[in-house]
């Protein structure tokens, strides 16, 4: 660091370093210390740094990209009602509001400020996936968010350090599994306090006073790479639509337009479906998360990310549109409109820089939600997280059983189980699944599972991409579609709620991700490996790439 206190390149990256390092050591200290599946096994959760003035300045290296940028607007509207000069040491905020938020009452945000003595230095800020939150479970078929669990507004969960006794109660009353909330939000703040202790390290190491400068520093250097990024692309606008199968006959669309003016890029979503009357809906702020996030991984992939990053991208919605719905619109299964996004947007970049980007994926993947109570009569809530194939990408094929543009997984099966009285009896790979193409798409998987209770069990189905499976680029051909239906033959509502009884089997098709390139450029001994493997069956090969594999 210079006397006049600007930082040289290795300086700052080392710097950087450290930073990032403190949100995952605070990711790690969340992810031990959590009581459900979803964070311990899934990753549903990240952990985020932020300086006085609520911009990011690091987060966790596994989090989920739809917490991308997030925390920090989340943290303005905790702000508005709580503001700065009512903080003190030992406060913790939290809210789940989806339009403050993440998007969907099962995402919990908490944030407590950093002080070095009196001065306010930092926020420390986590949201995690909650097992529960009341209402209806996770599902996509109610009408209003009113109906889909507790909506918790800006408020001090500890005050001084003090618990909020009256809300953990009011919590704890309202949600299924209690214990497994409450521990998972207990955790956030066990994460949260780590994040304090080891910015104050940071600043006593260094010497700085605070973190006004060096935060300056990183998110311009954030924003100049993400500029430089863009710059390289040639001005203009590029167009591109995507379908979705919405809710039973109401089919939903995106329609995207991607415009770059010199090292500036927009998003517009102009076009696209009305908000309609069921869970699907994606509010803004997700809605942006799922657009910058791919545009990140496309063209800026190495840089740390922070709140410079995201700077030089505009992202736009029609208000009352799927992509910005007005309250109280249901939002709870707003992945199922938020994950094709990326979709939208690589399909806008393909007409002009195909190297860069990835056919289209198989997410949003089917998440079966079970409840009920096991053979001890003790409460569950699960939900089975689970991948289908990749898209693939100019010199290489997608990868098989893998999300994106989330990167939530499945975790141990058997710690899921252990949880719950549901018997996971298989998880194959699914031969032919991969899209067709010179890079052949990833492949899905086939998944069946049992109830095991000796009651029924209530099962809320959260999927999509069985009318439209994902799209190829380039020639390559679109992946297997999904399937979700039970060992009769019934097929369950894809988005909506029913009962298993014991000793049910459903069984679920997680889709294959598209293929990139004409076919019949595919590498011979490429096709030979895939047979060999099992992944394209001889009939495929001759179907689809013309020759026998």
């Amino acid at each position: 660091m210079t006397d006049a206190g600007r930082f040289d390149p290795v300086t700052l990256q080392i710097l950087w370093s450290r930073l990032i390092s403190i949100a995952d050591e605070a990711a790690a200290a969340l992810h031990r210390t959590s009581f459900s599946t979803i964070v311990r096994e899934s990753n549903d959760f990240a952990t985020v740094l932020m300086d006085a003035e609520g911009a990011s300045l690091a987060e966790n290296s596994i989090g989920i990209p739809s917490f991308v940028g997030l925390l920090p607007r989340t943290l303005k509207h905790m702000l508005a009602e709580i503001p700065k000069e009512e903080l003190k040491p030992g406060d913790v905020l939290i809210t789940n509001d989806p339009w403050m938020a993440t998007g969907h009452l099962l995402d919990i945000t908490t944030v407590s400020p950093v002080f070095r003595g009196d001065k306010l230095v930092g926020f420390a800020g986590a949201t995690s996936h909650m097992p529960d939150i009341g209402g209806v479970l996770w599902s996509a078929d109610c009408q209003e968010v009113l109906e889909e669990g507790i909506r918790i507004l800006p408020t001090k969960l500890y005050d001084g350090g003090k618990e909020n006794r009256e809300l953990t109660r009011m919590i704890r009353a309202n949600v299924r599994v209690a214990d497994q909330v409450m521990g998972d939000i207990a955790a956030q703040v066990t994460a949260q306090s780590v994040c304090a202790r080891r910015l104050l390290e940071f600043l006593d190491d260094t010497g700085l006073e605070d973190l006004t400068e060096l935060s300056a520093t990183l998110q311009a250097r954030a924003d100049s790479a993400m500029r430089k990024a863009i710059s390289a692309l040639p001005d203009g606008t590029w167009h591109h639509v995507i379908h979705a199968d919405g809710y039973e006959d109401m089919e939903t669309r995106i329609e995207c337009a991607v415009t770059v003016k010199g090292d500036t890029l927009t998003v517009d979503y102009a076009g696209t479906s009305a908000q309609i009357a069921r869970g699907l809906n994606s509010v803004m702020n997700y809605t942006y998360a799922y657009s910058v996030y791919p545009l990140k991984c496309a063209l800026d992939p190495d840089t740390p990310r922070n709140e410079g990053s995201y700077r030089a991208v505009t992202v736009t919605a029609p208000e009352g549109s799927i992509l910005n719905p007005r309250y109280p619109a249901a939002v709870n299964a707003r992945h199922l409109t938020g994950l094709f996004l990326s979709g939208a947007i690589y399909g806008c970049l393909a007409q002009v820089v195909p190297e860069k980007v990835i056919a289209d994926s198989s997410s949003p993947s089917p998440r079966p939600v079970t409840t009920g109570r096991d053979r001890r009569g003790e409460r569950f809530s699960q939900v089975l997280f689970g991948s289908g194939g990749m898209g693939a990408g100019a010199g290489r094929d997608g990868l098989n059983a893998t999300a994106f543009p989330t990167n939530s997984g499945s975790g141990s099966i058997e710690a899921f189980e252990s949880s719950t009285p549901v018997v996971v009896w298989r998880k194959d790979l699914l031969a032919d699944s991969g899209g067709a193409g010179e890079w052949r798409g990833g492949l899905g998987q086939e998944v069946e599972i049992e109830v095991m209770s000796d009651e029924p069990v209530r099962l809320s189905l959260v999927s999509d991409r069985m009318k439209h499976p994902a799209g190829g680029l380039g020639g390559g051909a679109a992946g297997a579609p999904a399937l979700a239906q039970l060992q009769d033959g019934r097929k369950p509502h894809p988005k909506g709620r029913s009962m298993l009884q014991p000793g049910d089997r459903l069984t679920m098709h997680y889709g294959g991700g598209g293929g990139y390139g004409d076919p019949a450029k595919r590498d011979p001994a490429a096709l030979d490996r895939d047979v060999e493997d099992g992944y394209v069956t001889p009939e495929a090969a001759q179907r689809h790439y013309g020759r026998r594999g």
